[in-house]
């Protein structure tokens, strides 16, 4: 039987599956639209596919750190309830990833993406496979490596959510997860003002400046106003200005020079963040405030 491309249009609308997985059910069961949808079911493809477009807004974060401290990967993969990050198919998945990670050392989600399991499945297939399990849809969302040869790394997690990893030259593990730990809690733009985007120094300033003129105070007065709002802002968005969590006395930058140490990067992961949820999740959640 020939396969058109209104039988694909069908099978699609009625498994929510991509055009290339369908047009190879159908050719696989002759036409057979029942069979084909009952082949994808079985392969969890058309399961997989109906839950790809729902959001994946929980999940979990892991951190894998390499027995002689020197490589580091952390990795989000999301669920869309927090129910099914409990589970131990869940777990297992994001475990067996986070090895994974740790072994091929990828720079980001797309050459991870590219790599197998130990029984030959490709991500994309042990996702669906997860997918086929949890019932909901799963994401594996990003993923990164930091490596360094004289440096130090820290490590912290805050539950199962937030997580942080360092890299500092000089100081001690301790310093590093202290540092990872106030990254964690302060969530810092970047670790000096010299890395802060001008653009956002420049905008910030603007409104700054537009709030003092409003005051109707001087211009030499106004300048001073901006000064002294700018500083405090780089010192609020910059891991080096920020006052440190433990020791609010003393300021991260200040911390770092008494060890002897410098902050070299962090990177931080908070699970769900930048994941814009569907309107009428919105709309749920709204409701239910205004119930309550």
């Amino acid at each position: 039987m020939a396969i058109t491309a209104a039988l694909v249009k069908d099978l699609r609308e009625r498994t929510g599956a991509g055009m290339m997985d369908c047009k190879k059910a159908l050719s696989e069961t002759n036409g057979d639209m029942e069979a084909a949808i009952d082949l994808m079911r079985t392969s969890g493809a058309a399961k997989a596919a109906k839950k790809s477009g729902r959001v994946a807004a929980e999940g979990l974060v892991k951190v894998n750190i390499s027995d002689d401290n020197k490589t580091a990967t952390i990795l989000e993969v999301n669920s869309e309830t927090d129910f099914v990050t409990k589970s131990d198919d869940f777990i297992g998945f994001v475990n067996t990833l986070g090895a994974l990670a740790l072994k091929t050392t990828p720079a980001n989600i797309e050459e991870f993406m590219t790599q197998t399991l130990e029984n030959g499945d490709s991500l994309e297939k042990a996702r669906e496979d997860i997918v086929a399990k949890v019932g909901e849809n799963v994401s594996i969302r990003r993923v990164e490596t930091i490596t360094t040869d004289s440096g130090v790394i820290g490590a912290y997690k805050h539950g199962e959510r937030i997580a942080v990893l360092s890299v500092l030259e000089g100081g001690d593990e301790a310093l590093a997860k202290d540092v990872a730990m106030h990254v964690a809690a302060t969530r810092p733009e970047c670790v000096s003002e010299e890395q802060l985007d001008p653009e956002l120094l420049e905008r910030e300033k603007a409104i700054f400046v537009e709030q003092a003129r409003e005051s109707g105070k001087p211009d030499n007065i106004i300048e001073k106003m901006i000064g002294g709002r700018m500083k405090k802002f780089v010192n609020e968005v910059t891991l080096y200005g920020q006052a440190f969590v433990k020791d609010p006395d003393t300021t991260v930058g200040a911390l770092a020079k008494a060890n002897n140490a410098k902050v070299i990067s962090f990177i931080r992961y908070e699970v769900g963040e930048g994941i814009e949820k569907k309107e009428e999740n919105f709309a749920d959640e709204v409701a239910a405030q205004m119930k309550g």
